[in-house]
C-alpha cells in the first residue's frame, strides 16, 4: 500500500489527473483500489443506425446499471430504459443495445449506479434510408497517450485533434485503428501483450479528457488496426492468442458489432446519400510478403527492402541515403507480393464487401478504410500494396460497378490525396480509377515524417522523399494531390446528394499544409 501511495502521489504532483495516475499504476503492475462507484472514462455511443445504438460506459466498481435514452436533454418523457450489467471479467465495462429510436433525431442518454450517474452523452440516430439529408462527419486515427518517461506527461499531445472535431459538430465521428498503441513508440514503453495490460492502455487513452468529450458528445464508429494487438499485426504472424486477447480488450473498451465470422466489419446507411463500408482488414489477411525474410535487401539482414515495387530508376535517386535502393529487391519478394492467392480480406468477406456494395443504393458509397490502397511505394508489406492482385481485383470491381465511391483512410500517420491508380510507376505509365483515397491523422504518435527520418537516420530524410518522390508528378513519383508528413489532423466530410466535399484540417481547424501550399477544401460530384 505505501508503494501504491508513494507512486500516485509523485505523478499527482505533476498535474496529472487522477484517471491518467490510475491508469500509470496499472501499467506499472501496481494494484489500485477505488473507493465507491462512479463513471470515470465517460459513455460513448456506437454502432448508430436510424432505429438503434449501442450505449457504453465504464464505471469503477461492478454491479447493475441501468441506462436512461431520451430526445429530450432533461430526459423530460424518457424514451427508453435499460439494465446492464458492469463485470470485472470485462474491465467494469458496460454495454447495452437500445432500439425503438426516433430516425434522425438527437437522443441523449446517461448511466446510473445506485446514487451515483454518468455524464449525459448524446447521438444523432440516422436518417431513414429514403430520407434526402445532407450528413456531416469527422474521421480520425493513431492515438497514443503514452507519457514521457521523463516527464510524465503525454509524449505526443494532448489530443488536440479530437477536441478539434468536437468543435464541428458532426452527426458523427469515425475513429479508425491503432485507438491504442499496445507498442508504444515511446522509447522504454512495455509491450502491452495481455488482456489486462490493453485494458489499461485503453484507461490512459481515456484520461486525456478530448476523447470522452467525442465519444459523449456524437455518435462513434470504432474500428481496430494493428496497434490494438502490435504493430503489423496478422493472425498468421503473431497467432490466436493475440489475436483473441486483442478482440476481447478492443471490445471492452468500444461499442462495436463482432463476430468470428465476419469479424469487425459492417455497413452503415445515412439516409439517401451517404453508406459507410467498414471492412476488416486484419482478421483474415494472410502474412505479410516480408515475412520469413523473403524481401530482405541485403539478404539475410532482416531488413525489408524499404521500396521493392518502385522501378530501379526511382530507387536509385534515394541510394545515398539509404544504400541498400541500389540493390533490386528479391525476385521472391515481387513474386510473393503479386501472388493473386494472397489476400487481405479473405475470401469471404471481400465477397460479402462486394454484394453489400452492390446492393447499395446510396449516392456515395464511403469505404472506411484501415490501411492505404493508393501507391506510393515505399514498404508497401502491410497495407493493400502489399495484395496486389487482390487490390487490383476489387480496384476493378469499383470501377464496373460501384459509383462514386471513395475511401477514406487512416494508419500512414500523414494526409495523402490521390487517384486510387490500377498503377503508377509501372511500364506504360499512370492509369487512374476514378476513385479518390483520403488519408488522414495521426491524433498522436510519431508522424510519417518522423518515421521515414528515423528509416534514413538523418532529419530531413522525411521532407526529402516528400519534395523528390511523393509529390513529384510521374514517372518521377506518384505525384500526390496533397501530401503533409507531419501534422497532427482529420477529416471533415460533408455528403449531400450531388457533392461530396472533404475539409483535411489540423488540430487548430485549420488547413493542412504541404510543400505546395495549403490542402484546401476537396470536392467530388455524383454521377
Amino acid at each position: 500500500m505505501i508503494k501504491r501511495t508513494v507512486v500516485a502521489g509523485a505523478i499527482s504532483r505533476l498535474g496529472v489527473g487522477p484517471t491518467l495516475v490510475v491508469a500509470f499504476l496499472l501499467l506499472a503492475g501496481i494494484g489500485v483500489t477505488r473507493a465507491g462507484a462512479s463513471f470515470d472514462l465517460g459513455v460513448a455511443a456506437g454502432e448508430v443506425t436510424s432505429t438503434s445504438a449501442r450505449l457504453w460506459a465504464h464505471s469503477s466498481a461492478s454491479g447493475p446499471v441501468m441506462v436512461d435514452v431520451s430526445t429530450n436533454p432533461n430526459f423530460l418523457g424518457t424514451l427508453v430504459s435499460v439494465a446492464g450489467m458492469a463485470d470485472s471479467a470485462n474491465d467494469n465495462t458496460v454495454q447495452v443495445d437500445v432500439t425503438g429510436l426516433t430516425p434522425d433525431r438527437v437522443h441523449y442518454y446517461r448511466f446510473t449506479m445506485g446514487a451515483e450517474q454518468s455524464r449525459v452523452g448524446s447521438f444523432r440516430a440516422a436518417p431513414d434510408p429514403e430520407h434526402r439529408r445532407t450528413i456531416q462527419f469527422g474521421l480520425t486515427g493513431d492515438a497514443d497517450a503514452q507519457p514521457d518517461p521523463m516527464t510524465m506527461m503525454p509524449a505526443f499531445n494532448n489530443f488536440e485533434v479530437y477536441s478539434a472535431m468536437v468543435a464541428e459538430h458532426n452527426f458523427f465521428n469515425i475513429n479508425l485503428g491503432d485507438t491504442i498503441y499496445s507498442d508504444s513508440e515511446v522509447p522504454g514503453t512495455p509491450v502491452a501483450l495481455s488482456v489486462a495490460d490493453k485494458w489499461a492502455k485503453y484507461v490512459q487513452n481515456l484520461s486525456l479528457a478530448p476523447l470522452p468529450d467525442i465519444r459523449s458528445a456524437a455518435g462513434s464508429y470504432s474500428q481496430p488496426d494493428d496497434h490494438e494487438w502490435i504493430n503489423d499485426f496478422s493472425v498468421p504472424e503473431f497467432g490466436v492468442t493475440l489475436y483473441n486477447d486483442g478482440v476481447k480488450a478492443f471490445t471492452d473498451y468500444a461499442p462495436v458489432s463482432y463476430s468470428a465470422t465476419s469479424g469487425f466489419y459492417r455497413h452503415f446507411r445515412w439516409g439517401k446519400n451517404l453508406e459507410l463500408f467498414i471492412p476488416d482488414e486484419r482478421s483474415f489477411r494472410d502474412a505479410k510478403a516480408s515475412e520469413g525474410g523473403t524481401c530482405d535487401n541485403p539478404s539475410g539482414s532482416g531488413n525489408p527492402d524499404l521500396a521493392p515495387t518502385a522501378p530501379q530508376s526511382n530507387r536509385n535517386m534515394f541510394a545515398a541515403l539509404a544504400p541498400s535502393l541500389g540493390t533490386p529487391p528479391p525476385q521472391a519478394c515481387l513474386d510473393r507480393i503479386n501472388d493473386p492467392g494472397r489476400t487481405l480480406l479473405g475470401t469471404a468477406q471481400l465477397a460479402q464487401l462486394k454484394a453489400d456494395l452492390l446492393a447499395s443504393t446510396a449516392v456515395w458509397k464511403v469505404i472506411v478504410n484501415e490501411v492505404p490502397i493508393q501507391q506510393f511505394y515505399a514498404l508497401p508489406y502491410d497495407r493493400w500494396e502489399g495484395y496486389a492482385a487482390e487490390r487490383l481485383d476489387l480496384i476493378n470491381f469499383l470501377i464496373s460497378n460501384v459509383p462514386n465511391a471513395v475511401f477514406l483512410t487512416t494508419d500512414t500517420h500523414a494526409n495523402m490525396v490521390n487517384d486510387v491508380r490500377l498503377q503508377t510507376l509501372e511500364p506504360g505509365g499512370p492509369i487512374n480509377s476514378g476513385i479518390m483515397e483520403f488519408i488522414t491523422g495521426p491524433v498522436a504518435t510519431g508522424t510519417f515524417d518522423k518515421e521515414i527520418d528515423n528509416v534514413f537516420g538523418t532529419s530531413g530524410g522525411g521532407e526529402l522523399v516528400n519534395l523528390f518522390f511523393l509529390k513529384k508528378a510521374p514517372p518521377d513519383g506518384p505525384g500526390l494531390i496533397c501530401s503533409a508528413l507531419d501534422t497532427y489532423s482529420f477529416a471533415e466530410v460533408r455528403v449531400s446528394k450531388s457533392k461530396f466535399r472533404l475539409q483535411l484540417l489540423d488540430a487548430n481547424r485549420h488547413f493542412v499544409v504541404d510543400p505546395s501550399g495549403p490542402c484546401r477544401t476537396f470536392r467530388l460530384r455524383a454521377s
